[in-house]
Parts: C-alpha cells; structure tokens; sequence
C-alpha cells in the first residue's frame, strides 16, 4: 500500500505527537533580542586562572557565561537568556544523540589593535545565513527567526563577556553558536523541542611563530562529502567521520587530509577548510585563484572562502575562478611549473599555506613562498583588527 503524502505526514504526527501548526505556513514566534535576560556569575575564579594569552590553546578555555534560546512545538522561540557556563541537562533520548539533529557556526570577536575597548564581530549575518540554512537541512523547526536578532544577542554576550577578549593581532574570541535537538523520542522524525546556545572561548594565533606550511595526503579511502550529501551545511555529521582518515594521516606525518571526489578525483576541501590553488593558466599565462564552486551542495560555503573571493575579485592582477580542479590538474601544473601555491581557509586560522601534497605514495611538492597567501592574510586580518576599510557592513561593530 502507498499512502499518500497527506496520509504519511498525518501518522508521523500522531506517532510523534507534533502538532499540526508545524506543518502550516503561517508566521512563528521569532526570537526577540528585548526579552533577554542576565543571570550574571559572581565568582571570578574561571578568569583569574585562565591561561596566559601567549598559552592559550585553540577551544580550551572557555568563557564564564553562555546564551541560551530553547524552542519547542507549543511556545515556539522562547525567551533568551545570558547565564553562567554550565553543563547541559538533556534526556539520554534526546534526538540529537541519536540522529545527529545538530548543528553549529564558528565565528570571531575582535578588539581594534588601535582602540582596545573597540569591539567588533566579522560579518556575523554570513554566519547566521548559514545556520539557519544548517536548520533547513536537517529540517529543524524555527528555522526562519530573524537572523539580525540573534546578533544582538551574541553582541551582548560579547559585551558580558568582553574582559575574556585579549589584545593583540591574532587573538580574539571564538564565538560557537550551536542548535541542538532536545526532543525526547526515539523515533525518526522532525524534533518538537530544540536548544539554541551560544558559547566563547578566547584563542590566540592559530601559528604561534607565523606561517607554517601543512603537508597534506590524498591518499585515503574514505569520503568527506558528496552532491545531495550535508557538505555544504556546518552539522556535526560532518566532521566525526573525518576523524580517522585525519589520525591515519598524521600517522604518517601529514597535517591534512585533502579531500578528493569521485572517479576524476575532482578536489573538494582540505581538512575542515576551503582550499584555494595559485595556478598559472597553460593558455593566457596568466595567474588564476581557482576554488571549488558551491553548486555542487558539498563545499561550504565559508565566509573566509567568501571573503577572500571578495577582495580578490577587485585586484587588478588576479582572477578568480570558481571551478573544480582534479589532482591530476594539481599534479601536471606543479611538474610544469605553474602551480604557483595552495592554501587552505576558515576562521580559525584564516588562512593556511600548503607546500606538499601526496598523491599515490608520492608527494606533489607546492612553492613556499607564499606571497598571495601573506597577502590575503593582510587584507582579511587587517579588516578583522581595524587596521584598513573593509567592504561595507563586513566589520559589524559591537562597541
């Protein structure tokens, strides 16, 4: 028997017990930055121990307090709330723990070089486009809040927590924005109950004595994302997978694994970054920034990747082409001369050159110059601390 979809929808309803205003395209309950409360923590313990900033280790330390925003079938987005760090009490059935119903953002708060009591957040409407998109995928109710509104609240709990910032080029602080299922039920279906929060860490130089160029192998049997898949959405699903293809790299002395596609080995990310090849075109001689394009639906789509895309676009002395590049073409242009670099991106480490790359046992050697590299680390970096004019709207001033 085929049930119709009417049908299919009514008996995950009764069997899950959702109510049908879920299913009805009508205006819901969005999350309201006025209604924030504060439950402030008292004790300074947490900070007066923290780490020194020369020491502190990338998502280690973590900040005193937390945002939490809870959503749920009946009430829809409930009101927000700034209170201390503390662990989550979920059921053992949260759905989140056994179908993956979860998603996340990385983003950054910055303090100008010029002006430490200027704070700023780097095109935070990127990144809650992409979690809200994130939602969409793994069809996550209260998906269409007001984006704008969940930046100030992340902007106040920026400001509670602004005295965890430290000064200085490369140290900011880490802001997780994550949606979780908290539905209590074990069966497949859309959640009736979800938990936005939103915790800090701050971080130092993702190289603490500059640059230091990855070695990266292809050599692996495992598959980071494929057309039709979640590549091109931040959900956990994506990156537990990765793990042991990156341990057995590292056990063989390389940093990265980069990620290759189907039967041309079409090259997709790097690690858990965008990747970026400096290639000499064969035909025009001509330098080409080429990328992997995000109409495929497995690359995500980072906001460093678009970034740097931007800026690029408006040098005269680069063009940007949004392609994907098989290994073979990686291989023949370094054996010809013309690879001229490779660099990974996020926003963790902005920028992270590449100078080797193993292919079938053998390794495809990158040159270490890396004057684009350093170049777009100066032009991203330079926005993000206040030294230069960014485009409109892309430094987002906290304070």
């Amino acid at each position: 028997m085929v049930l119709s979809s009417n049908a299919t929808r009514l008996l995950l309803q009764k069997a899950t017990k959702i109510s049908p205003c879920l299913y009805r395209h009508t205006a819901t309950r969005s999350i309201t930055a006025s209604k924030l409360t504060l439950e402030l923590k008292t004790d300074d313990t947490a900070f007066k121990n923290r780490p020194k900033k020369e020491d502190l280790a990338f998502g280690q330390t973590i900040s005193d307090h937390m945002l939490m925003v809870p959503w749920s079938v009946e009430n829809q987005w409930g009101d927000p709330k700034i209170v201390p760090y503390e662990d989550l009490r979920i059921s053992p059935a949260a759905s989140c723990l056994h179908y993956g119903l979860q998603c996340f953002e990385g983003m950054k708060a910055y303090r100008a070089l010029d002006d430490p009591d200027s704070l700023h957040l780097f095109r935070p409407h990127k990144n809650m486009e992409r979690l809200t998109g994130s939602m969409e995928r793994l069809s996550m109710p209260g998906a269409d809040f007001d984006n704008g509104e969940l930046v100030k609240l992340i902007e106040e709990l920026v400001k509670v927590d602004q005295k965890w910032i430290p000064h200085g080029e490369g140290y900011s602080l880490y802001i997780r924005p994550t949606v979780i299922a908290t539905h209590r039920f074990l069966g497949v279906a859309p959640p009736n109950d979800l938990l936005l929060f939103v915790i800090t860490s701050p971080v130092g130089p993702y190289y603490k004595t500059g640059f230091k160029p990855i070695r990266l192998t292809c050599d692996t049997p495992f598959v980071r994302a494929w057309p039709g898949g979640t590549g091109n959405s931040k959900v956990g699903g994506n990156y537990g997978p990765t793990m042991k293809a990156q341990a057995d790299a590292a056990a063989r002395g390389y940093s990265q694994v980069l990620w290759l596609f189907g039967d041309k080995e079409v090259v997709t990310e790097v690690g858990a970054m965008n990747v970026f090849f400096l290639i000499q075109n064969k035909q025009t001689n001509l330098p080409e920034l080429i990328t992997p394009p995000l109409t495929s639906g497995d690359i995500l789509p980072g906001v460093t990747r678009d970034s740097i895309i931007a800026l690029a676009e408006a040098w005269d002395d680069l063009t940007v082409v949004e392609r994907a590049p098989t290994i073979h073409e990686i291989k023949e242009a370094a054996e010809e001369g013309r690879l001229l670099e490779a660099f990974g991106a996020g926003t963790a480490a902005v920028v992270t050159p590449i100078d080797c790359i193993e292919y079938k046992g053998q390794d495809i050697n990158v040159p270490a110059d890396g004057k684009l590299t350093q170049r777009i680390w100066d032009a991203v970096t330079g926005i993000q601390y206040g030294r230069r004019e960014g485009p409109e709207g892309w430094c987002h001033k906290i304070q």
